[in-house]
């Protein structure tokens, strides 16, 4: 069996993997895997606002503790918070439990080394290997560990946030929407704005457990749109569940996609000589528009496989200071070591407010439309079994199109790695040619029984 995927361990809550026996088991594993020298060890966890949250904290925290480590729990708050506490406090393991953009019955947990990156590969598959081993030994009744509940970490990631942007920098007269998802930011992202001067209306802030993610958030943003234009805002934001990733809506009601925003960041980098290497890291699923604006700076659009871990790997390893996905992962590695929707949006702010400086006539609409997409349209189906790009007949399939488009666009088929589903995207100069493209691939995948029929 294995546990991890392309972002920690995920699945439906109390169901394996998810369950407390098996989260036990992994705590105790990665307790042993992280434990170096003889000081005390330490553990960070955090979580978003999940019903099934409070099994798999304290299915950790029992785990840990009998391997002789200290827990520090530090209740609701955004992933990349746990990335930046646990490396600000000097602990030798964070983790975030959370299922990110995933429905409320669905959970998972995060891991991060005491540098505050996401554990690599190996990590995975040592921890991963000593779950099925159980090759590690309990602490003794003298040196078993001990828990405590954190009280202010919430205004540590708070300062940290606004600490992000330029001391000048506030947001007075702005009007800005914020989404939280009912998630892990529904406390701490409205205050930062609010901090920072601006006129903040906040929706998605009522968790109950089981709203996380449902009709709002970066992954439902209707939303976000109609609350802006109803208020006439500036700009909105939307977060997802664990606040990791961000979607921006302008003045008009418009989104402002991943791609946008860092190609927005990436020029004002540009402008102020502080961009490294010469490079934005995107990955398959970056649209082509932004790879031509950039490549008309003299710079370059990097693209690495889905998932904002393998963004940050090759940003580590090629010095890098800006990354992200489409869907508003958005890392900024001089900040954070993890995407942060919070740190990323207020450089959308920043930015705004710069504009404005020079031109109080500018808006949303005016600084967030960098460069022109090229059309392309994502549609996933659920998934039944195999792998499609394991097929002959949809890799000649999707070859043939490809020699059809002619340099024209671009095909891509993928398995999620958080879901049970196959994501087909297709860009086009003529956005007409997407929908039979993508139609003769959903009839490949059904032909080889990947997934039902289905209309485009």
């Amino acid at each position: 069996m294995k546990l991890f995927g392309t972002d920690g361990i995920r699945g439906r809550a109390n169901t394996a993997p998810m369950t407390p026996d098996m989260m036990m088991q992994v705590a105790m594993a990665a307790g042993h895997v992280f434990q170096n020298g003889e000081h005390r060890h330490t553990v960070v966890i955090g979580k978003d606002t999940r019903l099934s949250c409070y099994m798999i904290e304290q299915a950790l925290g029992a785990g840990f503790i009998s391997m002789g480590m200290n827990v520090i729990f530090v209740g609701v708050l955004p992933t990349p918070a746990i990335s930046m506490l646990t490396r600000s406090m000097r602990a030798d393991l964070g983790v975030m439990i959370s299922a990110s953009h995933n429905p409320y019955h669905d959970n998972g947990i995060k891991f991060f080394g005491p540098d505050g990156y996401k554990l690599d590969t190996e990590k995975e598959v040592e921890i991963e290997e000593k779950v099925f081993s159980k090759k590690y030994e309990y602490a003794t009744p003298d040196t078993i560990g001990k828990a405590i509940y954190l009280e202010g970490s919430a205004g540590r990631y708070i300062e940290f946030v606004k600490n992000s942007v330029a001391s000048h920098i506030r947001f007075d007269g702005l009007k800005i929407v914020i989404d939280c998802a009912h998630g892990a930011a529904y406390r701490v992202a409205p205050k930062v704005l609010w901090e920072l001067g601006a006129e903040v209306i906040s929706i998605g802030i009522s968790p109950d457990g089981l709203n996380i993610n449902r009709g709002v958030g970066a992954v439902s943003t209707k939303t976000l749109c109609e609350t802006v234009l109803e208020h006439e805002a500036d700009i909105g934001i939307a977060l997802d569940g664990d606040a990791d990733r961000i979607i921006a809506c302008d003045e008009r009601g418009q989104l402002i996609d991943g791609d946008q925003i860092m190609a927005l960041i990436a020029t004002n980098m540009h402008k102020k000589g502080t961009l490294k290497g010469g490079a934005v890291v995107g990955t398959v699923m970056s649209n082509i528009g932004i790879a031509k604006y950039l490549k008309s700076l003299d710079l370059t659009l990097v693209r690495t496989s889905v998932g904002d871990r393998a963004v940050g790997e090759y940003m580590r390893t090629n010095q890098c200071n800006i990354g992200g996905e489409q869907s508003g992962h958005v890392i900024l590695s001089d900040v954070a070591r993890t995407g942060d929707g919070l740190v990323a949006g207020l450089q959308i702010l920043s930015a705004l407010v710069d504009a404005k400086r020079e031109n109080s006539a500018l808006k949303a609409s005016h600084i967030c439309r960098v460069f022109e997409k090229m059309p392309q349209r994502l549609v996933s189906f659920l998934f039944k079994n195999g792998d499609p790009m394991d097929s002959k007949i949809i890799t000649d399939t999707i070859a043939g199109l490809e020699e059809e488009i002619d340099g024209k666009g671009r095909i891509l088929v993928r398995k999620s790695g958080t879901e049970p589903l196959i994501r087909l995207m297709v860009e086009h100069e003529d956005e007409k040619q997407m929908a039979p493209i993508l139609q003769k691939i959903a009839d490949a995948l059904v032909s080889e029984s990947f997934i039902d029929p289905v209309k485009i």
